[in-house]
This record gives C-alpha cells, sequence and structure tokens, in this order.
C-alpha cells in the first residue's frame, strides 16, 4: 500500500512514521527544506520537496492517473492546500483522499467533502472538544472517547483507597452490580498492563479503562469515586482560538445550567466571540494573571481548560488552577515530550490535539471499509472496531461466551435496532446487530478476521 503525506508537521511526521513502520511505502511532501532534511536522515521514507498543493509536486510523489498511490492525507497547517492537495488527488483517481482542516465551517456539514470527493474532512478541535466536554462532565474520569456517535464511550478511572471498588473482584462485582451496565477493558498497575479476568482485585492505585453507556457513567464513577461525583456548573477556559470557542460553545448548547467563562488575550478577538456566543461570558485577559483567574471565581469552578497555542502557558495555567481540590483541570499540550511528564505535573489531564488527529487518519487507512472503526486509546494501545453482523457471519446466534475469543478481545457495546446495550457472556448475537470489539492493536487483526471483517 503507497500512502502519500502532505505536511511533515507533528500530525503528518507521526502519521508517516507509523505507517512506515507498518510496512507500508511512504512518501511524504514537505516545503521546509530543513525539515525535508531531517526526515530523510531519521525516517525510512520518500521525501518530496515542495508545496503539495501543485500538480507539479504532486506528481513527484506518484499521484498521476495511473499511478500507484492508494491514499493520500493532507495534513499542513493551511486548509486551502490541503483541500486542494485532495482535490487533485482524487481527479488523479487516488482511491482514499484524507485532509485535515481547522475552520469548522468545512465540517459542520458533510456537502463541503462531497462536493470536493474527499473521504474524510477532519478537526481535531471538534474531536478533542467533545473529548474535553466528556471529561468535564465526568469529572472522576482520566480519559474519555466516544463510541456510536457519543452514546457510549470508553472512561478511565483510577481507584482510591476509599473506593467501594477497592478490594472487590471482577467477578464480586458484577455480582454486587448486575445492573452496572459496565466492561472494565484494560487495568493499568504500575508499569504494568492487562486485560482483566474474572479473578483480578481492584487494588488502590489501579487505572482501570471501562467501556459503558453514557447514561450509566455515573453510577459507574461512584464506584471509584464518590467526592467528585458533582453536577459541573462552573467551567473557566483559557484561549479563544479554535478549540476554547468550539468547546465553550459545546457547553453552553449541551450541558444544563453550566456557566461558562472564556479568558482571552486578544481585545478584537473578545469583542467578535462576545457576539457570536451570547451564552458564554467573555473576559478580556491574561490566564497566567492568578488575581484575574481569583476573580472569576476560579476557587468555585468545577473545570479549567487551558486552550491557549503555547503548550508551557497551558501547563502552566492548569498547575496554578489544580491548587484547588475540586476543580479538573485539563491542559492542551501539542509536543509529544509531555507524554513523559504525564504522571508528574500537577495537571489533571493532558490532551494532545495532535494524536487525536493521527488516530482518526491511522484508523481510516487500516481499516478503509470499517468507518466505525474508533482508535480507543494511545496510551495502552488498544482499539475499538464497530461494524454489522452480516448473514453468514459465524458469530451469529451464538452466546459471545461460546465464541471462545482469545484474551484480550471483548465485545464491549451492541447496538440492537435502535438500542444499546453492554452484554454479558450469556447474549447471543443476531443478524444485523452492531457490536463494537474491543483489541488490543496487535490483536486487532485477529478479532477482524474471525468476524470477517474486510481490511485494507
Amino acid at each position: 500500500m503507497k500512502i502519500v503525506v502532505v505536511g511533515a508537521g507533528n500530525v503528518g511526521y507521526t502519521v508517516a512514521r507509523t505507517l512506515s513502520a507498518e510496512g507500508r511505502d511512504v512518501v511524504i511532501i514537505e516545503r521546509d527544506a530543513e525539515t525535508a532534511a531531517r526526515l530523510e536522515e531519521e525516517q525510512d521514507v520518500s521525501v518530496v520537496r515542495g508545496n503539495g498543493a501543485r500538480p507539479a509536486v504532486l506528481e513527484k510523489a506518484g499521484v498521476v492517473k495511473g499511478g500507484d498511490v492508494d491514499a493520500l492525507i493532507a495534513c499542513t497547517d493551511r486548509d486551502e492546500t490541503n483541500l486542494m492537495a485532495c482535490w487533485l488527488g482524487k481527479r488523479a483517481g487516488v482511491r482514499q483522499v484524507l485532509a485535515r482542516v481547522r475552520d469548522l465551517e468545512f465540517t459542520d456539514t458533510p456537502d463541503w467533502a462531497e462536493d470536493l470527493g474527499i473521504d474524510v474532512l477532519a478537526s481535531p478541535e471538534r474531536s478533542l472538544s467533545r473529548e474535553i466536554a466528556s471529561l468535564l462532565r465526568f469529572n472522576a474520569a482520566v480519559h474519555s472517547s466516544e463510541l456510536f456517535n457519543g452514546r457510549a464511550g470508553s472512561f478511565a478511572f483510577r481507584v482510591e483507597a476509599d473506593s467501594p471498588i477497592c478490594g472487590m473482584s471482577l467477578r464480586e462485582l458484577g455480582v454486587k452490580y448486575p445492573g452496572l451496565g459496565a466492561i472494565i477493558v484494560y487495568v493499568e498497575r504500575g508499569d504494568d498492563g492487562f486485560v482483566p479476568s474474572g479473578d483480578w482485585t481492584a487494588r488502590a492505585g489501579d487505572l482501570c479503562f471501562a467501556v459503558t453507556l453514557h447514561e450509566r457513567v455515573p453510577s459507574l464513577m461512584r464506584l471509584f469515586d464518590v467526592e467528585h461525583h458533582k453536577r459541573l456548573s462552573r467551567v473557566i477556559i483559557v484561549g479563544g482560538g479554535k478549540l476554547g470557542t468550539n468547546l465553550a460553545h459545546r457547553l453552553s448548547s449541551n450541558v444544563p445550567r453550566v456557566e461558562t467563562t472564556l479568558v482571552e488575550k486578544d481585545l478584537e478577538k473578545c469583542a467578535r466571540l462576545a457576539r457570536e456566543f451570547p451564552d458564554v461570558k467573555v473576559i478580556n485577559g491574561d490566564g497566567m494573571d492568578k488575581e484575574l483567574m481569583l476573580q472569576l471565581g476560579v476557587d468555585k469552578a468545577n473545570g479549567v481548560v487551558a486552550a491557549t497555542s503555547n503548550d508551557e502557558m497551558n501547563v502552566i495555567i492548569a498547575a496554578l488552577a489544580n491548587v484547588q481540590e475540586d476543580v479538573k483541570t485539563i491542559a492542551v499540550v501539542r509536543k509529544d515530550v509531555y507524554e513523559d511528564l504525564e504522571d508528574k505535573l500537577p495537571v489533571d489531564v493532558l490532551v494532545n490535539p495532535n494524536k487525536t488527529l493521527a488516530s482518526t487518519f491511522l484508523r481510516y487507512i487500516r481499516y478503509p471499509n470499517s468507518a466505525g472503526m474508533l482508535s480507543l486509546i494511545d496510551r495502552i494501545g488498544a482499539e475499538m472496531l464497530e461494524f454489522l453482523l452480516r448473514p453468514g457471519n459465524p458469530a451469529v446466534g451464538k452466546r459471545i461466551m461460546d465464541l471462545n475469543l482469545r484474551k484480550g478481545i471483548l465485545i464491549a457495546i451492541i447496538k440492537r435496532g435502535g438500542k444499546y446495550l453492554v452484554p454479558g457472556g450469556a447474549e447471543v448475537l443476531l443478524e444485523g446487530d452492531v457490536i463494537s470489539v474491543f483489541a488490543m492493536a496487535e490483536m486487532m487483526p485477529e478479532a477482524m478476521r474471525f468476524f470477517k471483517v474486510d481490511q485494507a
């Protein structure tokens, strides 16, 4: 499979490095000479120097009619370049073209993608704002991602010494809470990580990744952290860029009775945002100003999100707010170096829009015929795959416990008609079910073969 990646920033670099390591033939188009030279030295990829929106440059990368390019991913920081590169790629016959777009108007309606012939228009700001909003609503969670268009999700909770679940085995949990409707799919314990068996017993410090329906999350959360189970009422967002404004709009529109404050240094931008979002309190100021943040009620807030364009500033703002015991602090970071510091910084959650976007692109390249596939958590190297059980599928008519799935492959959610359920082992799979399968990344191909799901 030959793939052309336009733009070698953080997103393009991550995508190219990952696909190359998987044995794909990768060509990167990069206009910056220094970056291109570094890529040629560090990565096993071909590099073409130039503007990826120009036909002549794309030709050098093999994007021509009758060429052998299977997919083109345009992920520069310029929407116009990405859209043009994909449009030219599709006209040349490239089967899959995917574009990064930052202006949310491009993803507000599917017409843009359809009219341009682009298979995927991905906005990291939109995806990440959904994740952050979920983290704020379910404030004991340290990770969140959506499944089935927001009806279900994966959530990570830390076991505390006084958590009701502490000292309880997975088997005991099922007996004591038969209607819980959640599956613990993975556990991190110190430097170790594993898919738990029925004998696993929760210990203080365990980080448990669970899959459940959104309406069941509050009940699940109480098993881990009773103290933080409070209604979201006040959130302060620092940074009036695309991510900050999208998050502020999402919270004020979708979360009842939440007071949302947006802090932005640029006065002209503040005036525009105040007009666009009348339900959001827009403040002109600096999130690093301790006195200002106190005046805004940071000590009474449920959540503080630092979403400026500066990673270091975001970490400091979130750390300063973290002195308040009941506030959930989230810092947006784009540099990979912060991954190694996540457990050492006084910030509750670090989120990386570049990793979110890279995961989106990778899932469409790996599973082009299964658009429901969702990369679950890069941190644990696990994935979720949503697919339809068609007639003749070997799983139809069988109980889950009788499938004899290898340990590490789990059926987490079933959509049956208009209903969603978290199945037990005795659940019989039916033709027409849409099932969500969890597996470690290296085991997902095996799961796909078992359920006869097409792969790239």
